[in-house]
């Protein structure tokens, strides 16, 4: 083959070549291995495999001292574009490769061969080192092992993915592992059972059984929207989790999102689809009744219970679910209206993370491959939206991720950074010119003639169950003394003291503090210890100093909020501070 050497040697180039040294390795160990894809990632890089036999953690040593091998044999890359033809000559035992082979060529789309040093070939855009030489030896690492189906469809053949790190040096990759190590500790999926907030089960793939702890949280969380929406002019709706196929046509999520929808079939005109967003029932809301232009902005809010039919490899804990609540509203406006309405909104997104401590950017996004309407339609939106981020945000202040828009419109997106320094899209707002017209929405202008109002579909907790794990992560399950499921634990140091504290609880649960004893047989410091790793904000020790004295001491988790008073100074302080959202 023709050599043709490319001059890139960015982080992502040597990432890139790490995956095509990782393939070379594993055909080492499994001659008889298919290939599939093998693109880089935010830290690394990863390879998907169909294998004769099974791989596990333990075999990843193995695989990396060989990848050092290949990559000290100082091995050139080089690539030419190909026809198809050729492109399945070159693989010829390569069912995955020529599966994108063919979508290429029916597309149109140019494809490309690399060669890694005499022997290997793969189907690759390109983007590589020029030799394997340029690849350190010590500034990358196999990370784990995992399964993938192919395409991501459940139905298609299961493949083994091994995940790579890889960085510009050493010390980053060891940084990394360390980053890697707290986000363990943090881990939602092993804190949220451990506290007791909520589990999953096999018989719900995707849907969390929330814990009366975790009901504390959720109902918190929407407590506090409620009445922070409530006093900014919105209105909470409740509408049917289940609707006709006709009611998911009509907004154009039969076409574009059918897929991802929970379907239930009973015959003719009897097809109906499990609600997966809240916007077309909002439409319906709004059609109800005859409207006026003094009735806007009308804003539609509510969290009821959605449902998508996620890929069961794409479910993680919380963060990837079939079954949530969104803290959604539809707000109806006036073309005039729209950069109030942003600001307005913004306004709230600044409130909700400021109380939680957390950072966040704003992303624009754009007109994707198919969608819903007009061009200029959306070029207008688009420049709206545009001109509110220069004005907030500053011309470069704000990302633009081009064609992941909505198929309705283009949306800003709240991209939150949790205490680890890891991005997380959360909350979005979303322009949408379409989804009323497809309805014939109408309301009568201030000239007396009919027009279409534009809609504003926005979130900013996001997915609940999502935000909630997200929460767990940021604070390592030590919630803020609003949101704590348990605000206080009281321990008696003894027997004879178990009365006196169980009275101090009662006293602080009529005044709306969530207390708990434990007044088990423990000794003093197991319970201490206990109350610990539930992660409980205040700690108050019951013995015979505190039932002659009747004052207290508040041990907080952090010393430095430690409060000492009575009983009912206790309690003003801790209503002060939940009232501050502290």
């Amino acid at each position: 083959m023709p050599s043709k050497k490319t001059a890139i040697s960015s982080l992502d180039a040597i990432r890139h070549s790490l995956s095509h040294v990782l393939a070379i390795a594993v055909l080492k160990k499994f001659p008889d291995a298919k290939l599939a894809i093998g693109p880089t990632i935010d830290d690394g890089f990863y390879y998907d495999f169909l294998l004769p036999s099974p791989l596990s953690i333990d075999d990843l040593p193995e695989l990396e001292e060989s990848m050092r091998e290949i990559i000290k044999a100082n091995l050139p890359f080089s690539g030419e574009k190909v026809s198809a033809k050729i492109a399945r000559d070159f693989l010829p035992d390569a069912p995955f490769k020529h599966e994108l082979i063919d979508e290429l060529e029916k597309k149109g789309e140019e494809i490309s061969l690399y060669k890694t040093g005499d022997a290997f070939i793969d189907l690759c855009r390109g983007g590589h080192v020029n030799n394997t030489s340029e690849i350190p030896l010590d500034s990358w690492k196999l990370h784990k092992v995992a399964g993938a189906y192919w395409r991501g469809d459940n139905k298609r053949e299961q493949l083994t993915r091994i995940y790579g790190l890889a960085f510009e040096s050493k010390t980053a990759l060891d940084a990394h592992l360390t980053l890697l190590a707290e986000a363990e500790k943090r881990d939602h999926k092993k804190l949220g059972p451990e506290l007791g907030l909520f589990f999953f089960h096999d018989t719900a793939p995707g849907m969390a059984y929330w814990l009366p702890k975790g009901m504390i949280v959720m109902n918190e969380l929407v407590n506090f929207w409620r009445k922070e929406h409530e006093a900014r002019g919105y209105s909470e709706i409740s509408s049917p989790l289940i609707n006709k196929k006709a009611l998911w046509e009509t907004s154009g999520h039969w076409e574009h999102y059918k897929d991802d929808m929970f379907i239930c079939d009973h015959g003719e005109d009897e097809v109906y689809g499990v609600k997966a967003m809240n916007c077309p029932n909002a439409m319906i809301v709004f059609g109800s009744t005859t409207r006026s232009y003094r009735d806007l902005p009308l804003r539609l809010s509510d969290t009821d219970m959605l449902h998508r039919h996620e890929l069961s490899g794409t479910l993680n804990g919380l963060l990837r679910v079939r079954s949530f609540r969104q803290d959604d509203s539809h707000n109806f406006i006036t073309e005039d209206m729209v950069k109030s309405e942003y600001e307005a909104i913004l306004e709230i997104a600044d409130r909700f993370y400021s109380i939680f401590d957390l950072k966040y950017r704003l992303r624009l996004s754009t007109r994707p491959e198919k969608f819903l309407g007009d061009k200029e339609t959306w070029d207008r939106a688009e420049r709206e939206l545009k001109e509110i981020l220069d004005t907030r945000c500053g011309k470069d202040g704000y990302e633009i991720a081009e064609g992941d828009g909505a198929f309705y419109g283009p949306k800003i997106d709240i991209v939150m950074e949790d205490a680890l320094g890891r991005k997380w899209q959360m909350g979005t707002i979303q322009l949408d010119f379409q989804q009323p017209r497809r309805f014939n929405l109408e309301y009568t202008g201030a000239d007396g003639k009919k027009h279409t109002p534009i809609v504003i579909h926005r979130v900013i907790y996001g997915s609940l169950e999502r935000f909630i794990g997200i929460l767990i992560e940021h604070t390592a399950g030590h919630f803020p003394l609003w949101l704590s499921p348990v605000q206080v634990k009281i321990v008696n140091v003894g027997l004879d003291h178990e009365a006196f504290a169980s009275k101090l609880k009662d006293e602080l649960k009529i005044a709306g503090i969530r207390a708990e004893l434990d007044a088990s047989n423990e000794t003093l410091g197991k319970k201490i210890r206990t109350a610990r790793l539930e992660k409980v904000p205040y700690l108050i020790v019951v013995g015979d100093n505190e039932i002659s004295s009747k004052n207290f001491n508040l041990e907080a988790r952090e010393k430095e909020k430690n409060y000492t008073g009575g009983k009912d100074e206790l309690i003003s302080h801790l209503h002060s501070l939940i009232k501050a959202k502290k």
